[in-house]
């Protein structure tokens, strides 16, 4: 399985931005829906975002909804996750992921993803 490669991570106070980014080299991200995922010490990976395959669809956990943006440039063969408004209880390890083309067009929920998890970019937003 391809294994998709995430950065932009970093520490920040809370209020603040970062970025994300995901790509994958032998892997076109645009025969996908594509999603992010993040994971904190002691819980369980959880969905944040996630774009359609047409990109004209886009859904958030409640948690950052109004805050997060998820992106992708097909043309670059990449995926983004702007955030904002930076929380503590948003610091975790975020994951990229590639999910089944007919997801994602109106839940967040029951993605299947397609493919393997590469390391992460840790987040970590200071109080």
């Amino acid at each position: 399985q391809e294994q998709p490669v995430e950065s932009g991570g970093g520490l920040v106070q809370a209020g603040g931005s970062l970025r994300l980014s995901c790509t994958a080299s032998r892997l076109r991200l645009d025969d996908f829906a594509l999603a992010w995922f993040r994971q904190a010490p002691g819980d369980e990976r959880e969905e944040v975002a996630c774009i359609s395959f047409t990109g004209q669809s886009t859904h958030y956990v409640d948690s950052v909804q109004g805050r997060f943006t998820v992106s992708r440039d097909n043309g670059k063969n990449m995926l983004y996750l702007q955030m904002n408004s930076l929380k503590p209880e948003d610091t975790a390890m975020y994951y990229c992921a590639a999910v089944a083309r007919s997801e994602c067009k109106t839940t967040i929920q029951g993605l299947h993803v397609l493919t393997a998890w590469g390391q992460g970019t840790q987040v970590t937003v200071s109080s």
